[in-house]
């Protein structure tokens, strides 16, 4: 079992190495950057994600040896005991054309649960880190707070990009974007899952739902939302069993103290019923609603 003194070492390496590319990456924000592409070209890549990435995974390496890091650009490297979710920036597409919502994401996990994570948004200087005994901004106590009707509220998403219209058929992804719209006091879609997790965290939106996530775009930000006292919904979206832990689940709904959205909630669920029914090879739903 981690204790709370190991989990608070593990966040000061995760806030180091966050921090270690700060400047060059700032160097090349809103400098002609040449992108390249993975999946689609809805997924953007940048030689500054890969030697971001090489520059965190070495030092974080050297500081805890006992570890294995897992970055989005390289893939698994050592086979300690202290597993590392590190993706270099999160929001490489606002990154690539100058848009200043982007951040460095590295969080910790032992024997499948996170203990010690760093968010860390270079261009504001917005450092939000947790450990086991709490979470921060910029050395802060960190705490939620959403106001509890939705419809005075302010969600964060990213649904729908074009795989979700692939997956979910454009008619029904439109349809539960403008269920949100209409619900929501504002809808923005500023296009990072750690930054717009800690948003929530901060108090600064009410809520953020994704449904394409990956574990090192998440993992550290779980965990500063839930140490600020604020909820986060793991969605499983046909790509993993019910046993999953949260930060390997691919969509998920966060949330902030206080908040009570049952819209968003049957929207996330119907969504995810519906993936994980496809995946099963089972009839699809015939109506929305999914799980209370």
């Amino acid at each position: 079992m981690t204790g709370v003194a190991e989990s608070r070492q593990l966040r000061e390496v995760a806030e180091q190495a966050a921090k270690l590319v700060r400047v060059p990456l700032l160097d090349a924000f809103r400098s002609n950057i040449a992108v390249g592409y993975k999946v689609d070209l809805h997924d953007v890549v940048t030689m500054h994600d890969k030697e971001s990435e090489v520059a965190i995974r070495a030092f974080i390496l050297d500081r805890v040896p006992d570890s294995a890091v897992l970055g989005e650009e390289d893939g698994a490297s050592g086979a300690g005991r202290v597993h590392w979710y590190v993706d270099p920036i999160d929001g490489t597409a606002n990154f690539a054309r100058g848009l200043a919502f982007w951040c460095v994401s590295v969080g910790a996990v032992i024997d499948g649960e996170v203990v010690a994570g760093a968010v860390y948004d270079p261009v504001a200087e917005l450092m939000f880190s947790a450990d086991l005994s709490g979470a921060w901004l910029n050395g802060a106590p960190l705490r939620s707070r959403s106001v509890a009707d939705e419809r005075h509220a302010t969600l964060i998403t990213g649904y729908p990009v074009a795989r979700d219209l692939r997956l979910d058929g454009r008619e029904r992804a439109l349809a539960h974007f403008g269920k949100l719209v209409e619900t929501f006091s504002a809808l923005r879609r500023p296009g990072s899952a750690a930054l717009s997790i800690c948003h929530v965290a901060a108090g600064w939106v009410d809520a953020a739902a994704g449904f394409g996530v990956n574990a090192w775009d998440v993992a550290a930000a779980i965990l500063i939302l839930r140490q600020a006292q604020g909820a986060y919904r793991p969605l499983t979206l046909g790509k993993v069993g019910t046993e999953a832990r949260d930060f390997m689940c691919p969509g998920y709904v966060a949330l902030g103290a206080g908040a009570d959205y049952p819209t968003l909630m049957r929207v996330a669920y119907d969504i995810s019923d519906r993936r994980d029914a496809a995946a099963a090879g089972r009839p699809k739903l015939s109506v929305a609603g999914g799980k209370p």
